[in-house]
C-alpha cells in the first residue's frame, strides 16, 4: 500500500496487463439505479450506507515531499517518457465498445458554459513531476493520487528501474496523433460545442490508446468522464433554474407576485439553491483542470470530490433543501392553479435554449437525484479500480461513498416529514365541510401533521332494508382529528373530499374491536357480459370499530378494509396518534386542575352492607371559596348541610342545616369595600351568614349555633326561582329571580350588597332577619316566568329562558325592554338564519360571553353561534357544534370551558377551536366566580379516587389558567455571582 506521505510518478503500463478480456460496462438492467419518475421526484429509495472500517485521510500529514517507501521484491516501471515503443507488435487489438453509463435526465447541447480556465488546486496538485518527465502526449501525472489500475505490473515491484529492459520501442507506436485528437474534442466538450453523441470517452481517445490501456482501465476512465460531464450538466441546469426562472421572477413588471409574498415564495420553492450552486462550481473548475491537465489518462478525481464533499456546508446544503424539496414542489404547483400569471410565466420559459420544454419540478429535482447518481458513478469507478496494487482511490473513494450514503440516508426521514406535509395541504385544500357549521381543526398549525390516510369502506342498509350498501370512503388520520370523507372529481379535474361526518378529536376518539374475523363484500360483475352483470362475487373485507366518546351510540363507527395487514396499520396509526396527542395535551394545558379536597365528601356505594353512613355526606351541590384574615376557605353545600373547611385540608365542619341547597356565593371585598357576607339559597328561600364566623368554624372556634346570630333573610316571603352573584360596573349585585305567592308570573330583584363600613353607623335592631348586609337597587321588572338563570355583560344581563337569553338592564329592571337573542326575526327571508334557527330548536339556553367590543358568542346545551350587539346572528348565521352536550359553562381569558357528565371542553372563543379536554366522572361545575376575571377560581366537582366502607369519594378541583413558560436568557444572572471570582 501506499503511504500517505511519499507517492511515487506513475507512468502508464509497457503493455497489455495480463488477462486482459473484452471491456464491457454493467448495463442498467443489471446494475442498481436509483428512480426518480417525474411525478414524485423526491421518492427514491436508497439502500443504507454499508459498514466500512475507518479510513485515515489520505491527505494528512503533507509536510514532505510525496514519495512512497520502496518495497522490497518489487519492480517500479519506468514512465512513458523514459521507456522505448513496444517490442511486442503481435498485441492483439481490443475493441472499445461504448460505455453504457446510465444518461443523466438533463442533457446539455448548445447553450454550454464557456470553458472555464481557472483551477482551484487541491493536494494532490502539489509536486508536479518537472516538465522533462512529462511526456509528449500530455499525460500529465498527478502523485498525489494514483494513477489509473493498469498502470502497475503484476510482478515484483521493487521500485527500481531493473524492469526497464521489459518495454518495446513498439509500445508508443500510432500514439503521437493522440494529442491533437484529444485536446480538440476536449476543448469542445469543456466548452459545450461537442455534439451530444460525441460525448464519450471513447469518442475522445484514439483506438491505438484504448487498446493499449486494457479492459478494466478503459471502464474506468469512461466513468470518470461520465463523472465530469454529469457535473457540467448539473452545474449548466442549476444555473439555468438561477438566470430563467429566479432573477427574471424577482425583475417582473408587472410583479407576477406582490411583495412580500414573492420572496416568501422564491425561498419556499427555491430554497438554498444559490449555496448548492456555488459549491458545485467550485468543484466543476477543479474537475475541469484536471481534465485539461490529465486527458486523456486521469487518474483520479477523487481528492476532488473529497475536498467537496467532507466540507460541513456542503452536506448541510444538501439535507436542507431534499427536506425541504416536496414542500417546494407543492407551493409551485398550488402557484400554478391559482395565478395565471405565474401559469404564463412557467409555459413562457419552455422554449428557451436551457430549458428545453422540460418542466420546472425536472429543475427543482434536479439536487434531490445528484447525490445518489454521483454515489452511483463512484461505485462503479471503486469497482474499475485495480485493487492488487494500492491505489489510493481504494481509500479515497469509500470514504467518499460513506459520507454521501450518510447524507442520503439522513434526508429520507425528512423527506417522508414533507411528502407527508404535502398530502396534507392537498387534503386540507380539498376538504368541503357542511354548510352551516364553523369547524376549525387548527389544520395551518406548523405542528399538524398527516399520520396516516387511506380508502376505507361503510356498510349501511338499503333503502328497502332487505339488502345490504357499500360505500366507498377515505380516511384520514391527522395528529388532532380523524376524518371520513368521500372523494368527488370536479370538471376542472380537480379531487374534492366532502366530509361525511364531523370530524372526530383525538381527544374523543375512543378505539373498538379490530380483532374481528373477516367478512364478505358483495360486488357486481360490471365489466362482463349482460348474463353476468346479474351475478355477484364476494371479496373478504376486514372491520374496525372506533366511537366517539360523548356519543357512544350515536357517533360508533365500523369500517372495512381490504386486508388484515392494513388494519393492523389503522391500529398502530392511531395507538401512536392517540398517544402523541394526550402527552401533547398533558405538556401544553391551557387550564390545570388541582386538587382540594378528596376524601371528605362521599356518596353511598350500592349493595354495600358495610358501608358506615355517618361518613355519608351525598353529592356536592354547590360551593365557594373565601378568604377571611388572609386565609382561603371553602363552604360546600351538600345533602346534610353548608360544611366548611381550609383548602387543601380535608378537615370539613358542619356549619348550617341547610340540606341540599342550591347556591352559595362568598361575598368578600371589590375595590375598597368590604362585605363578608356568605349567600345561601336553599329551597324557595335566600338567606346571608357572617363568614368571619364561618371561619371560626372552620378552625374550630365557634360552635354553629354562633354562625345562626349572623342570618339575614333577604327575600321576605317570595318563592326564589333562581339566585346569582354578580359584578355590575362598580356594583356586587345579587339578583334573582323569584314568585309571588298565588301568582303565575315571575320578576326580577337586584340587592346591592352593602360595605362593611356604612353597616356600623346604621342603627341595630331587635329583628335577627331584618336585611343590614344588602338593600334594594331599583325596582323589580317581569321576566318570563319560565326563567331559570342570569349570566352578567360588562352593563347589562341576560336572563335564559326557554325562547332564548332575555337582555336586560339591571340598574332599572322595571323599565327595561324586552329583547330575546339571537333575534331569528329575518329567517324567513335568510335561509342560513332559518338553519340556524331550526339548529338552534328547542335546546336550553345556558348565557352568552363578550368576544370582542361588537360580537356575543351566545351558548346552548349543544352549539353556540356569534350574533351582534344587536342580536343578530353573524358570521354568516354559522354555528359551533360542541361535542359533547354542556350543562353549564365558565368564561376564562379568551376560552369558554364546557362543562358535560364527562368531560370539560374547552375552545377558543373566537374560532371555536378545541384547544384541551379535561376527561372525569360525573362532572359539574360549582363556582365560576361573579365576573370572568383571569384570578377567579373555577371549580368542578367529579368522582373521586377513593373507593372503601365509607363510600365513594367525591374530589373538588381548582382549574388554574396556566402561564406560557418564558425563555430565560442566559446573561440574566444575579449581578454579584461572579463578584468572589473577580470576573466583572
Amino acid at each position: 500500500m501506499y503511504n500517505k506521505q511519499h507517492r511515487p510518478q506513475i507512468r502508464p503500463p509497457p503493455r497489455l496487463p495480463p488477462g486482459a478480456q473484452q471491456p464491457a460496462l454493467p448495463s442498467s438492467s443489471t446494475r442498481p439505479t436509483y428512480s426518480f419518475p417525474e411525478a414524485s421526484p423526491y421518492t427514491f429509495q436508497v439502500a443504507p450506507a454499508e459498514e466500512y472500517e475507518p479510513l485515515g485521510n489520505p491527505w494528512d500529514n503533507l509536510a514532505g515531499p510525496p514519495a512512497l517507501p520502496p518495497k522490497p521484491g518489487h519492480i517500479r516501471p519506468r514512465s512513458i517518457s523514459q521507456s522505448t515503443p513496444y517490442s511486442n507488435p503481435t498485441v492483439p487489438q481490443i475493441a472499445f465498445p461504448e460505455p453504457q453509463i446510465q444518461r443523466s435526465s438533463s442533457h446539455l447541447q448548445s447553450g454550454r458554459p464557456q470553458q472555464r480556465l481557472s483551477h482551484h488546486h487541491s493536494r494532490s496538485d502539489l509536486n508536479r513531476p518537472r516538465p522533462e518527465v512529462q511526456n509528449s502526449l500530455h499525460v500529465h501525472q498527478n502523485p498525489s493520487v494514483a494513477s489509473f489500475a493498469s498502470s502497475y505490473v503484476t510482478g515484483a515491484d521493487n521500485y527500481s528501474y531493473d524492469g526497464y529492459e521489459d518495454y518495446s520501442p513498439a509500445t508508443e507506436k500510432g500514439l503521437p496523433e493522440l494529442s491533437l485528437e484529444s485536446d480538440e474534442g476536449l476543448k469542445s466538450f469543456q466548452a459545450g460545442k461537442l455534439p451530444e453523441v460525441d460525448q464519450a470517452w471513447h469518442k475522445l481517445v484514439p483506438e491505438s490508446a484504448r487498446e493499449a490501456l486494457g479492459k478494466q482501465e478503459v471502464q474506468r476512465q469512461s466513468v470518470i468522464f461520465e463523472v465530469i460531464k454529469s457535473e457540467l450538466e448539473y452545474v449548466a441546469d442549476l444555473e439555468a433554474v438561477a438566470d430563467v426562472y429566479i432573477q427574471p421572477l424577482r425583475e417582473a413588471n408587472p410583479p407576477i407576485l406582490a411583495e412580500p409574498a414573492l420572496s416568501l415564495f422564491i425561498q419556499e420553492v427555491f430554497g438554498n439553491f444559490q449555496e448548492i450552486l456555488s459549491h458545485h462550481k467550485k468543484m466543476l473548475d477543479a474537475l475541469l483542470a484536471r481534465q485539461r491537465e490529465q486527458h486523456p489518462l486521469l487518474q483520479s478525481v477523487a481528492d476532488i470530490i473529497l475536498d467537496t464533499t467532507l466540507k460541513f456546508n456542503f452536506r448541510s446544503a444538501y439535507e436542507t433543501y431534499v427536506k425541504h424539496y416536496p414542500l417546494a414542489e407543492s407551493h409551485h404547483r398550488s402557484q400554478l392553479k391559482q395565478n395565471r400569471a405565474y401559469e404564463k410565466f412557467i409555459f413562457s420559459n419552455a422554449d428557451d435554449p436551457r430549458i428545453r420544454k422540460r418542466d420546472l419540478v425536472t429543475f427543482l429535482s434536479r439536487p434531490v437525484t445528484r447525490l445518489p447518481r454521483l454515489n452511483l458513478l463512484l461505485e462503479t469507478t471503486l469497482k474499475m479500480t485495480e485493487t492488487e496494487h494500492g491505489h489510493p482511490d481504494m481509500e479515497t473513494l469509500p470514504i467518499i461513498l460513506g459520507i454521501l450514503k450518510d447524507t442520503i440516508k439522513s434526508t429520507q426521514p425528512g423527506i417522508e416529514a414533507a411528502e407527508s406535509k404535502v398530502k396534507f395541504w392537498q387534503l386540507c385544500e380539498s376538504l368541503v365541510y357542511q354548510k352551516g357549521e364553523i369547524i376549525d381543526m387548527d389544520l395551518y398549525d406548523e405542528s399538524r401533521s398527516l399520520v396516516y390516510t387511506g380508502g376505507v369502506m361503510r356498510r349501511s342498509k338499503s333503502e328497502t332494508g332487505l339488502t345490504e350498501k357499500w360505500t366507498d370512503l377515505s380516511a384520514a388520520l391527522l395528529d388532532n382529528y380523524f376524518i371520513l370523507t368521500t372523494e368527488e372529481k370536479r370538471p376542472n379535474g380537480h379531487i374534492k373530499r366532502l366530509l361525511v361526518s364531523r370530524p372526530m378529536p383525538l381527544s374523543f376518539l375512543r378505539l373498538g374491536e379490530f380483532d374481528g374475523p373477516a367478512e364478505n363484500r358483495k360486488e357486481k360483475n360490471e365489466d362482463r357480459s349482460l348474463l353476468d352483470s346479474f351475478r355477484s362475487q364476494t371479496i373478504p373485507v376486514y372491520p374496525f370499530t372506533i366511537y366517539h366518546a360523548a356519543n357512544r351510540s350515536t357517533r360508533r363507527y365500523t369500517l372495512y378494509v381490504t386486508t388484515h395487514t392494513v388494519r393492523k396499520k389503522w391500529k398502530n396509526a392511531f395507538d401512536d396518534a392517540i398517544g402523541v396527542h394526550k402527552v401533547r395535551q398533558e405538556a401544553n394545558m391551557w387550564f390545570s386542575p388541582h386538587m382540594l379536597t378528596d376524601g371528605f365528601f362521599r356518596t353511598p356505594r350500592l349493595q354495600n352492607p358495610m358501608l358506615n353512613v355517618s361518613k355519608v355526606t351525598g353529592k356536592i351541590q354547590c360551593a365557594t371559596p373565601f378568604t377571611v384574615g388572609g386565609k382561603r376557605y371553602l363552604a360546600v353545600g351538600c345533602g346534610p348541610g353548608v360544611y366548611v373547611g381550609a383548602i387543601n385540608s380535608e378537615q370539613y365542619h358542619w356549619a348550617l342545616n341547610h340540606r341540599n341547597p342550591i347556591y352559595l356565593a362568598a361575598l368578600t371585598t371589590m375595590g375598597p369595600k368590604t362585605f363578608n357576607r356568605l349567600v345561601v339559597h336553599v329551597d324557595t328561600s335566600l338567606y346571608s351568614y357572617s363568614l368571619g364566623i364561618m371561619a371560626q368554624l372552620a378552625q374550630q372556634q365557634a360552635r354553629p349555633q354562633n354562625i345562626e346570630s349572623s342570618i339575614e333573610k333577604l327575600a321576605d316571603d317570595a318563592n326564589v326561582a333562581f339566585c346569582r352573584y354578580l359584578h355590575i360596573g362598580n356594583r356586587a349585585l345579587l339578583i334573582y329571580g323569584a314568585k309571588r305567592r298565588l301568582t303565575t308570573t315571575m320578576n326580577l330583584h337586584a340587592l346591592e350588597a352593602v360595605d362593611s363600613s356604612e353597616q356600623s353607623i346604621t342603627p341595630k335592631r331587635s329583628n335577627a332577619a331584618v336585611m343590614r348586609s344588602f338593600r334594594t337597587f331599583g325596582e323589580y321588572g317581569s321576566i318570563p316566568k319560565d326563567a331559570y338563570d342570569a349570566v352578567p355583560l360588562q352593563k347589562s344581563i341576560g336572563i335564559c329562558t326557554k325562547e332564548g337569553i332575555v337582555t336586560a338592564n339591571p340598574t332599572n329592571l322595571a323599565s327595561s325592554s324586552v329583547n330575546i337573542v339571537p333575534d331569528f326575526g329575518d329567517s324567513n327571508n335568510n335561509p342560513p338564519m332559518a338553519a340556524l334557527k331550526a339548529n338552534v330548536g328547542s335546546q336550553r339556553s345556558l348565557g352568552f360571553v363578550r368576544v370582542d367590543p361588537n360580537e356575543l358568542l351566545v351558548i346552548y346545551e349543544e352549539l353556540g353561534c356569534y350574533i351582534n350587539k344587536h342580536g343578530i346572528p353573524t358570521r354568516k348565521s354559522g354555528f359551533v357544534k360542541w361535542d359533547a352536550k354542556a350543562t353549564s359553562y365558565a368564561n376564562r381569558n379568551g376560552h369558554v370551558l364546557l362543562f358535560s357528565s364527562d368531560f370539560i371542553e374547552i375552545r377558543n372563543i373566537t374560532t371555536g377551536r378545541i384547544v384541551q379536554v379535561i376527561e372525569g366522572t360525573d362532572i359539574r361545575l360549582l363556582y365560576t366566580g361573579p365576573i370572568a376575571r383571569k384570578d377567579d377560581p373555577v371549580l368542578v366537582v367529579m368522582k373521586g379516587t377513593k373507593l372503601d366502607q365509607d363510600g365513594q369519594s367525591e374530589k373538588i378541583e381548582e382549574l388554574l389558567e396556566t402561564e406560557e413558560i418564558s425563555v430565560l436568557s442566559p446573561t440574566a444572572t444575579a449581578p454579584a455571582m461572579w463578584d468572589e471570582w473577580d470576573m466583572s
